[in-house]
């Protein structure tokens, strides 16, 4: 029965990588992630439920539209089978167990995963468009109170802690959102700022630190690999042609799953 479970994780995982590409690629047009139906972006063609089952439709369709019969992104099946084991690697850190699966670990589960799922979202876009996306930040900052809430209620922990979070938060967002009136555009360091105390109040100080030294090092590895391939050392083109959230994204994600697995197994 544990397998079913985890084959089930698995699955849902896909589905939600199905949902990531969608998400990544109309957010930051302004378009409509939930009501309007998806298409094909060579003929604009809606698709079909055949057309999207996840890792299948691709293998089954050879990687091309049904209908213009273009080449659809290999990205999309990458990304699919990506969010899956990474939905299956988080169950199996926590040692999922389906005759003893309490109420307060399945919170944790769905909380846990729709945070890594805001996770994907925010690296997603942040590789593509050098920016973070104000409305996935503020459904992150959201999981995360209600992960707040449900460790004062289910774990009765102290709450001291995560009220100086908040308010750091709270301070953060209105000087983002001043200076977003002001300048007229986002304020990526303050934002990505946002996004590290989200991160430090689902994941816990210990986690994060490892997530920012982890983000450190392959940073300065990316720094050694450029220098070397073009023999030139511009610091600051290196950090504009760099996505430094998208890499903190991963390894938060990396660094969420060992803790776990160090914790319950």
């Amino acid at each position: 029965m544990n397998l079913i479970l985890y084959i089930l994780i698995f699955m849902i995982g896909t589905v939600f990588g199905s949902f990531f590409t969608l998400a990544i690629y109309r957010l930051p047009l302004g378009k409509d992630i939930i009501h309007e139906r998806s298409f094909c972006p060579n003929c604009n063609h809606k698709l079909r439920f055949l057309d999207m089952i996840p890792i299948l439709s691709y293998i089954f369709l050879g990687g091309k539209c049904r209908y213009c019969k273009n080449k659809i992104k290999p990205r999309y099946l990458i990304l699919e089978v990506l969010s899956g084991i990474t939905f299956l690697l988080f169950a199996i850190s926590l040692d999922l167990n389906i005759y003893d699966l309490s109420a307060s670990k399945l919170i944790y589960v769905c909380l846990g995963l729709l945070y890594i799922a805001g996770l994907f979202i925010i690296a997603g876009i942040d590789k593509q468009n050098r920016t973070i996306q104000v409305s996935v930040l503020l459904y992150e900052s959201i999981i995360s109170i209600l992960y707040m809430i449900y460790l004062y209620v289910v774990e009765e922990a102290n709450m001291y802690r995560y009220v100086i979070y908040l308010c750091l938060f709270c301070l953060l967002e209105l000087y983002n959102i001043r200076y977003i009136r002001k300048n007229g555009k986002n304020n990526y360091i303050f934002q990505t700022a946002l996004l590290c105390l989200c991160m430090s109040l689902f994941c816990g100080e210990g986690p994060f630190i490892i997530s920012a030294i982890l983000t450190i090092l392959v940073f300065l590895a990316i720094v050694l690999v450029k220098k070397l391939k073009k023999h030139t050392y511009n610091l600051k083109q290196i950090m504009n042609g760099t996505s430094v959230v998208y890499i903190l994204c991963i390894c938060n994600i990396i660094s969420l799953i060992l803790t776990n697995y160090l914790i319950y197994k």
